[in-house]
């Protein structure tokens, strides 16, 4: 599998005991007491920090934005994205001068899956050279999706305000728009996303971080598989649900379907006995568009795989041992958009499987708890309760 191993597994290696006598532990990064106390306080320390700093402080020191003019057709809005190496990008309508949304794959697939049930290839190849950007949203009326909303924020606003516009709206990123002085014409600035405001995170609330040492287990942050004994779901019934899952034989589309449907991402890819050994995301869908493929979802995960970027950063997984600091420093070390939690020694001891799937963790389910739309320490569970208790539907986050 190509994956990635939580940092915690690193921690797990044996080291020497030192041979000088009393030696002074003031090195130590995990602070004195652990408690929920010292967590809590973590807490309101980070969002403390987010309220006072405005969304221009978490712009990077150097950054490009991609705007598309909603005349433009999807083609080649589509290779402007993956040439940019961009997955989204604020839209503009240039008759009335003003913001007009923003693109996402996710409206890429929203466009793959009608054309797949209303049109053959050749026609889907021809009107994708001529369909326009400002007809996407009609595609979502004849699929029954719910349209985005029109978020903006200004770029003067508090973290903590754009952050509580994110969760409110289940929303992974966020335009911020200014106005021209002497025009008065809104003026996009930027684009706040989940992922930069996590990395501001854990760049500056290093001290804060250290002390968030609960586990994800205790903290229930996340998606997780039901409970249910598999005797008891009806007959065709997902035994991993609420998750959507495939295997490498699912056609492509039965996953594109899971992508429009569900509004998510990425799904987990299993085996017979629920391992995880890859992740299929909507970037995989893109690039088999990108190449015209459009025929190519009628191939299997399998064959699909073998056309995906070689620059693939792998999966990332943890268990539900690991801490929410832990993740917050993985963030920091690197581009991480959704972990796979697996199972791991502590569940294999009870007779699991290690690396069978046991839930998953947006952006979006850590951007939630810490920011705090459910109180601090309302989540804390007693030690007898285990990690893949399910998560209520309130709280289940799309990939």
């Amino acid at each position: 599998m190509n994956a990635t191993l939580s940092p915690v597994s690193a921690q797990k290696v044996r080291r020497k005991a030192s041979t000088r006598r009393n030696r002074d532990r003031a090195g130590s990064h995990l602070p004195p007491v652990q408690t929920q106390e010292t967590h809590d306080a973590a807490l309101h320390a980070i969002r403390a920090i987010l309220k006072g700093r405005t969304s221009y402080d978490a712009f990077p020191v150097s950054f490009r934005l991609i705007v598309l003019d909603t005349k433009l057709n999807v083609k080649k809005a589509l290779q402007c994205l993956l040439l940019n190496g961009v997955v989204s990008a604020p839209l503009w309508n240039s008759e009335k001068s003003k913001f007009a949304g923003m693109l996402t794959v996710l409206d890429i697939i929203h466009l793959i899956q009608y054309y797949y049930h209303t049109a053959n290839y050749d026609t889907a190849a021809a009107d994708v050279e001529t369909f326009r950007l400002e007809s996407l949203r009609d595609i979502e009326k004849s699929l029954g999706v719910a349209t985005p909303p029109m978020l903006r924020e200004h770029p003067n606003s508090t973290l903590y305000d754009a952050a509580k516009l994110l969760i409110q709206t289940h929303a992974r990123r966020l335009p911020l728009l200014d106005n021209d002085t002497e025009t008065g014409h809104e003026v996009i600035v930027s684009v706040l996303t989940q992922y930069r405001l996590l990395k501001f995170i854990s760049i500056n609330c290093t001290k804060e971080i250290q002390q968030l040492h609960l586990s994800l287990r205790k903290l229930k942050i996340g998606t997780y598989v039901s409970q249910t004994p598999p005797s008891e779901l009806p007959e065709g019934h997902n035994p991993y649900w609420p998750i959507a899952t495939a295997t490498v034989n699912t056609p492509v589309f039965d996953v594109v379907h899971m992508f429009s449907e569900r509004a998510i991402s990425a799904v987990p890819i299993i085996d017979d006995e629920g391992v995880v050994v890859n992740l299929y995301e909507t970037v995989d869908v893109i690039t088999l568009v990108r190449l015209g493929a459009y025929q190519s979802l009628d191939l299997t995960i399998s064959e699909a795989l073998t056309q995906r970027s070689p620059d693939f950063p792998g999966v990332v997984i943890c268990t539900a041992s690991d801490s929410l600091g832990t993740l917050l420093q993985l963030i920091k070390k690197r581009r991480v958009h959704r972990l796979v939690v697996v199972e791991g020694e502590e569940e294999e001891k009870k007779g699991g499987k290690k690396g069978r799937l046991l839930g998953i963790i947006t952006l979006s389910d850590v951007l939630r708890y810490v920011i705090g739309e459910i109180g601090i320490g309302e989540l804390a569970e007693s030690s007898q309760e285990t990690p893949s208790d399910p998560v209520p539907p309130e709280e289940a986050t799309p990939v």
